[in-house]
């Protein structure tokens, strides 16, 4: 009875239109998950998310859950996750699309899972990394070890919101190292990030790891941002 109470004196509210939740809604209410644009990309050869990076990454496979539009419930949920602190957003939404991957069959030979970094400092003042969070959750449905320390970021970097093509690719150079590339020997590993704009966090990440003897890379991200 006094959780009943405290909920109708302070009810959760959907955090993308502010309305009060009621029964089983969770984070969002239902108007506004059916809102949700999703991709259904994971089954899907020669995607939006893997034309993007094409002839930059040679993935073996990409893919990416929803599309991010300014304004839509994917933005809030990926603000959410990133800025307000709600870590169990993030791993729901990462075992979500670890249940798209499983199912496509495209991504069933993965080694290992790895998070794209933060630097320590970001990290220590949020308090987390919301791409660890994601790959927590697909790990939960691919049943594959997640590497959080072997890339690391090692160069501080400004956001890259509104930053141009160009300006994210010179913000993005020589920013990551590896401290032991023999583990990714001979490994596939599936790099996760919260969303995928023009792709240059991607591209460094591989260039970083591109000359690791018989390495392979699959990529996934939570959202892919719609281009205008």
């Amino acid at each position: 009875m006094l959780k009943d109470l405290l909920r109708i004196l302070f009810p959760d509210l959907c955090i993308h239109c502010g309305t009060p939740l009621v029964g089983d809604e969770k984070y969002l209410c239902t108007h506004c998950l059916t809102e949700i644009a999703w991709t259904h990309q994971a089954a899907i050869p020669n995607n939006e998310t893997e034309l993007r990076l094409a002839g930059r990454i040679p993935c073996q496979a990409a893919a990416t859950l929803m599309t991010f539009k300014k304004g839509s419930v994917a933005q809030s949920i990926v603000h959410h996750i990133k800025y307000h602190s709600i870590t169990s957003l993030g791993i729901q939404y990462g075992r979500l699309l670890g249940k798209e991957l499983k199912s496509s069959g495209r991504f069933n030979h993965l080694d290992y899972i790895v998070p794209v970094p933060l630097h320590w400092l970001r990290k220590m003042r949020r308090g987390y990394n919301q791409s660890e969070l994601i790959s927590k959750g697909i790990a939960q449905e691919l049943g594959i070890p997640v590497v959080n320390h072997n890339l690391r970021r090692k160069k501080y970097t400004h956001t890259q919101t509104h930053k141009s093509r160009d300006e994210r690719q010179r913000n993005m150079q020589a920013v990551f190292s590896v401290r032991n590339p023999e583990l990714f020997q001979n490994k596939h590993i599936l790099l996760v990030d919260d969303i995928i704009t023009t792709g240059a966090t991607t591209e460094s990440c591989y260039q970083t790891l591109q000359s690791i003897a018989n390495f392979r890379i699959s990529v996934t991200a939570l959202a892919l941002v719609e281009l205008t």
